[in-house]
């Protein structure tokens, strides 16, 4: 998802439902506190440089 993949496209890799996919994703979210896909990116970005 970080590298720009939709969710079915994700849910198709891993072999799972998009609503699976969608419920992991929106936890995620809660997690790390974001609201959106650019959100979540710069927060892995950061994540893996550890800025």
């Amino acid at each position: 998802m970080a590298r720009g993949a939709t969710k079915q496209q994700a849910a198709s890799e891993l072999f799972l439902s998009f609503h699976t996919v969608d419920t992991h994703l929106r936890a995620i979210y809660g997690k790390l506190g974001v609201r959106s896909r650019v959100a979540l990116a710069r927060a892995w970005d950061a994540r893996e440089t550890g800025v």
